[in-house]
């Protein structure tokens, strides 16, 4: 499909999914209210899922919890295991298309970025943990003489994960894939704006051999479902992809009931620094305006913050206000859309209501508009604000949208304080030719994850995650392992 047209006729064709997954089949819930997943593109009703109840919460962790002690995934070979993540990621190859229409029916992302970015880095996630599956070690410590120590990794048991609706299959795939690999029962909770394409995920699943009641899908509102399954005894471990804020309460139920491990990745306000020594300054400009307006700067590692050297400040501003108007805001079923709508109308209300802020504390607007677009749809106009200032909210606070926050440094120490100066950590990028600038910046910017000369750069083998308000844990990698298994040291007397 190569036009507006052709993708609008797909997306209707499609039957978006309408019940909860469990145990391997579709089910409405014990209750009667149901939640309407609205189109961001032009506030139509795509279809309503159930909004689960405490009683549906128990049973999905009970069915997983069913399915991890029987051993039907957990005691299966990892060769075994793999070949199913494996098998999962063809399907997802198979299905791009399908996949990528309903993200864009529930949140407005361009189809092209949907099925050309999200979907291959679903697809490539599965495939990498799959061909992982048969390559990992436990230990034995050596130099012992009357004993051998076995330091091994077992499955924590049943993992409930909390999922934002950003990018609702790739940032699901990250905690999905590595949990199922090391042997775990899962529920999850896509966000409320956006379970189609992780209910049809799962569905994918089972047909590529998960056996039933390991994957669990409830759908409905973090409030109830999500406050339900962290305070729920019978899961042994929560993750969590989402605002600071609900990663704070999530981890007061987890005290309030089994006192279970909380992993948390949260926001971002993430700074690029650039020097006026940068390699290129125009390929500097394109990959700063597009870290702010890729998927309408909705990323928790979007590139919030602009830390510019003063003496190229005003040129390259300008270069960068240039980039950001050759970009095309429309339909999201238009192959030539740069950025669609933002989630929700309520949510456009509120990225506007830090751009007022920002204007009444004295931040100049360099570009965009304070107002809202007239017209169907949450469509919003990126916005520039130059003459941001450290104690401005607009520096401190993720929005979570498409406004870039200008501002000026003087040296090396200047931009490294700015750089810090947020309680979040989560990414950073750094433009300069100097090595000895770049390793020391890198090594002075509190960041989980700092990039140079480039950004939002990556592979599955290098984890992601940050610190600070941004949380703690690791997806992706090898390391992503570690927050769903547990250590169990065994000591053999010889």
């Amino acid at each position: 499909m190569n036009t507006r047209e052709e993708w609008t006729r797909f997306a209707t064709s499609i039957e978006a999914p309408s019940a909860m997954w469990l145990n391997g089949q579709w089910f409405n819930g014990d209750g009667s209210e149901r939640h309407h997943v609205l189109s961001p593109h032009d506030d139509t009703v795509v279809t309503s899922v159930p909004l689960a109840t405490h009683a549906d919460v128990d049973r999905a962790v009970e069915g997983a919890r069913a399915a991890f002690l029987d051993g039907r995934w957990a005691r299966i070979s990892a060769r075994e295991r793999g070949a199913v993540l494996q098998r999962w990621a063809e399907l997802v190859y198979e299905h791009r298309d399908e996949l990528a229409a309903l993200i864009t029916l529930e949140m407005g992302k361009p189809i092209q970025m949907a099925r050309d970015i999200e979907l291959r880095a679903v697809e490539n996630t599965f495939r990498w943990y799959g061909e992982l599956a048969d390559k990992l070690y436990d230990e034995s410590p050596r130099g012992l003489i009357d004993a051998v120590a076995l330091v091994s990794r077992e499955p924590v048991g049943v993992v409930a994960a909390i999922t934002p609706w950003n990018f609702p299959l790739t940032l699901s795939s990250w905690k999905i894939a590595p949990a199922l690999l090391a042997g775990n029962s899962m529920v999850i909770k896509p966000a409320t704006q956006s379970p189609l394409s992780l209910l049809r995920l799962a569905q994918l699943g089972s047909a590529a051999g998960l056996p039933d009641g390991v994957l669990q899908v409830v759908t409905g509102s973090g409030g109830q479902a999500g406050a339900a399954l962290a305070r729920h005894n019978g899961v042994d471990c929560l993750t969590f992809t989402g605002s600071p804020d609900v990663g704070k309460q999530l981890l007061i139920y987890a005290g309030e009931s089994n006192a279970k491990p909380v992993h948390l990745e949260l926001g971002g306000k993430s700074p690029q620094l650039v020097f006026a020594d940068a390699p290129d300054l125009a390929v500097a400009a394109r990959t700063v305006a597009w870290a702010i307006t890729f998927n309408a700067g909705q990323m928790c590692t979007a590139g919030a913050r602009l830390l510019v050297e003063e003496t190229i400040a005003d040129q390259f501003v300008a270069e960068v206000v240039s980039e950001i108007k050759r970009c095309t805001v429309g339909d999201p079923f238009d192959p030539d859309t740069h950025i669609g709508p933002v989630a929700s109308r309520a949510h456009r209300a509120d990225v506007l209501e830090h751009a007022r802020t920002a204007h009444t504390e004295g931040a100049t607007l360099a570009h965009g508009s304070l107002q809202e677009r007239a017209g169907s749809g949450a469509y919003l106009d990126p916005i520039v604000f130059t003459d941001v200032q450290a104690e401005h909210r607009l520096f401190l606070e993720e929005v979570f949208g498409p406004i870039l926050a200008v501002t000026r440094f003087t040296d090396d120490a200047d931009a490294v304080r700015l750089a810090n100066a947020t309680p979040f950590g989560l990414g950073a990028g750094v433009w300069t030719s100097n090595l000895t600038r770049a390793h020391r910046l890198t090594r002075e910017i509190d960041a989980g994850l700092v990039w140079v000369n480039c950004y939002e750069e990556g592979d599955l083998s290098v984890p992601f995650g940050g610190r600070k308000l941004s949380g703690h844990s690791v997806d992706k990698s090898i390391h992503a392992l570690d927050k769903f298994t547990s250590t169990k040291s065994t000591w053999i007397h010889l």
